[in-house]
């Protein structure tokens, strides 16, 4: 099925790109425009802005941007089509399908999920009503969990074998490259295709809005000779670092208790699940990261870390405690008895002896100097001193000034140190972590400066600055959303005399829209070009600097718009100037190399009307 364009575009008009992210961003008036903290990168200061007149959004740091379902897509996690439904359902328009597949937006995403969906359903019958499925029913009852469990989570087994599921997806007619593509079968050198998840009990990995994006395979047999797990290789619906295994099913917990407890594995969240401690999601064998940090954000901004107790676990905490510091959450750790696991913990003591674990959760600070004192740190005075910098480190990541404070308060108590001592280590710790934004802000600008570079490799050493920068506020003027002006200059402006190419290309597909539509909308006109482009026009159309009401107040008389046409006017009676120079200039070389008097008869001519020109350029212009 297939959203018709003029619905997509009725829904995106319906609401205000601003209503919208301000649900996820809290942004403050500038100007025109919207500011605050950009949602997609870690930074201090605004630099994401949104524009309620064009309906963008731009981020002059990491340069995220869209139009407002770009936004819902990037910050959710979703496919096109759930940005579109979300929307709309929201707004209360109803969509009409039509039936002539996906358009180009919606095809790719959309038929992968639809493959996972249907390969999902194929695992859980194998496990529910198949006889093969038995030792993998087995399993899971061994695990204590009930049939309703592995309903609700989708759990399956697929079939040993090197063509079970391959002959299902033929039977179903489903694309075995896009098969191949989401890692559910694999293909040997003599080009045969095979099962990949051959004779191993199944957990799907499911989005935030519970669509199976990836699965995982784990072995049951000895005689399996591949590793513990496999899982499906990233794709444009799966990318690992960003997912939190049972979110879909957790996250209203989440934002009801407005806590989230972190585990390790798949079957530590389902235990927990089916005990009743429902505000649980898991990291899948990797390590934390910023993606997954920001993703729960969204529902609280309290966190239990519950990893395992060994090295690994150990290690593992200790970078979550960093990056969810650096997202501003409240960090806490639980520890289990050793030898258990949530999975093993809950099963054998039940929900409220649990419960109780997460009540006595400790701050980050204790559990870290709990793990120093154990490893012996604290019996010597060089280490002691390494392991207390340490300590200040984490704080200095925290963003609320109170309570660094009252942690480094915290310190000099538990070491019996006078706080100047452990102020200074965590001014120390500060500038460090300035150092290091700073340093990324750079990696950023000069990303920033490649990708701009790309766009124009050699017309800006080869252009004349005032024409380049000439051309670009002319192509500017045309995202204004102004149709007097756009009219103005497409008039004017000629495609064979643009010089640099990006602005010929998007001057091209501007005059063509609007030769075609007579309306034009800056976000519609910004999502016809190439990534690349997008974000060079957005941060060209995107004001930084705004006219001061104050000047508007004491100046009623002369709008915004009288102020835009004559700055367009102005722009354009120089753009053909230049160009008439440039005339003139060839005119008067050509006159230095006449063959005859005639010749150079002709050319004087045609100078002086060059001249005539250019001195009519600007009545000309204000006749129209």
């Amino acid at each position: 099925m297939r959203i018709p364009e003029s619905k997509i575009e009725e829904i995106r008009n319906s609401i205000s790109i601003v209503d919208v992210i301000s649900e996820y961003v809290q942004l403050r008036k500038r100007g025109k425009n919207y500011i605050g903290l950009c949602p997609f990168h870690s930074e201090k200061t605004p630099s994401f802005t949104v524009t309620e007149e064009k309906q963008i959004f731009h981020c002059f740091g990491c340069h995220a941007g869209g139009n407002v379902y770009k936004f819902l897509m990037d910050y959710k996690k979703i496919s096109f089509v759930e940005a579109v439904q979300e929307i709309a359902e929201q707004q209360g328009i109803e969509i009409n399908y039509d039936d002539e597949g996906f358009n180009e937006k919606q095809s790719e995403q959309e038929i992968l999920y639809d493959i996972n969906t249907e390969v999902g359903r194929y695992f859980s019958n194998n496990l529910l009503h198949d006889a093969e499925g038995e030792i993998a029913r087995t399993y899971f009852q061994k695990r204590n969990l009930k049939v309703q469990t592995m309903r609700s989570f989708g759990l399956g087994y697929a079939h040993n074998g090197y063509e079970n599921l391959v002959n299902f997806l033929k039977e179903k007619n489903i694309d075995l490259e896009k098969a191949l593509q989401l890692g559910l079968i694999g293909r040997n050198n003599d080009g045969r295709v095979y099962d990949k998840l051959a004779g191993r009990i199944i957990f799907p990995i499911f989005s935030p809005n519970g669509r199976v994006v990836a699965f995982a395979g784990r072995k049951l047999r000895e005689d399996d000779s591949g590793g513990k797990y496999i899982n499906s290789p990233e794709s444009i619906i799966y990318i690992k670092g960003r997912i939190l295994y049972g979110l879909s099913h957790a996250k209203d917990d989440i934002r009801k208790i407005d806590k989230a407890i972190i585990v390790e594995g798949y079957m530590d969240l389902i235990s927990l699940y089916q005990a009743g401690v429902k505000n649980v999601v898991a990291v899948s064998g990797t390590a934390l990261t910023d993606d997954q940090a920001q993703l729960l954000s969204r529902y609280t901004k309290n966190v239990v870390l519950l990893f395992d107790a060994d090295a690994a676990g150990i290690k593992a905490s200790m970078r979550s405690i960093e990056i969810l510091l650096k997202r501003d959450f409240d960090v806490k750790i639980s520890t289990l008895p050793k030898g258990e696991d949530p999975d093993s913990y809950v099963t054998k003591f039940g929900k409220e002896s649990f419960d109780e674990i997460i009540k006595r959760a400790e701050n980050f600070l204790e559990y870290q100097t709990e793990y120093y004192e154990t490893q012996g740190m604290f019996d010597d005075p060089t280490k002691m001193a390494e392991a207390i910098r340490d300590l200040v480190k984490p704080i200095a990541l925290v963003s609320d000034e109170l309570k660094r404070n009252l942690l480094i308060r915290n310190i000099g108590r538990k070491f019996n140190l006078r706080e100047k001592l452990i102020e200074a280590e965590l001014d120390k710790a500060l500038d460090f972590q300035k150092k290091q934004n700073r340093l990324q802000s750079q990696r950023i600008f000069k990303k920033e400066e490649a990708q701009q570079e790309s766009l124009i490799p050699t017309e800006k050493k080869t252009i004349p600055p005032h024409f380049y920068n000439t051309e670009r506020e002319l192509i500017r003027l045309l995202f204004e959303n102004n149709e007097e002006i756009i009219g103005l200059i497409t008039y004017n402006v000629h495609e064979e005399d643009i010089l640099v190419d990006i602005h010929r290309n998007v001057f091209e597909k501007v005059y063509f829209e609007y030769e075609n539509r007579g309306s034009l909308n800056p976000a519609d006109l910004i999502s016809l070009y190439d990534d690349e482009v997008q974000s060079y026009l957005r941060e060209l159309t995107i004001e930084k600097y705004n006219l001061s009401s104050n000047w508007q107040d004491l100046n009623p008389s002369i709008t915004q718009e009288m102020i835009t046409k004559k700055y367009a006017i102005d722009l354009l009676v120089k753009y053909k100037q230049m160009h008439i120079d440039l005339q003139i200039a060839a005119n008067v070389g050509a006159q230095e190399n006449a063959d005859s008097e005639e010749r150079l008869l002709e050319l004087m001519k045609e100078k002086h009307e060059l001249e005539r020109q250019r001195k009519s350029v600007r009545e000309e212009l204000e006749k129209q």
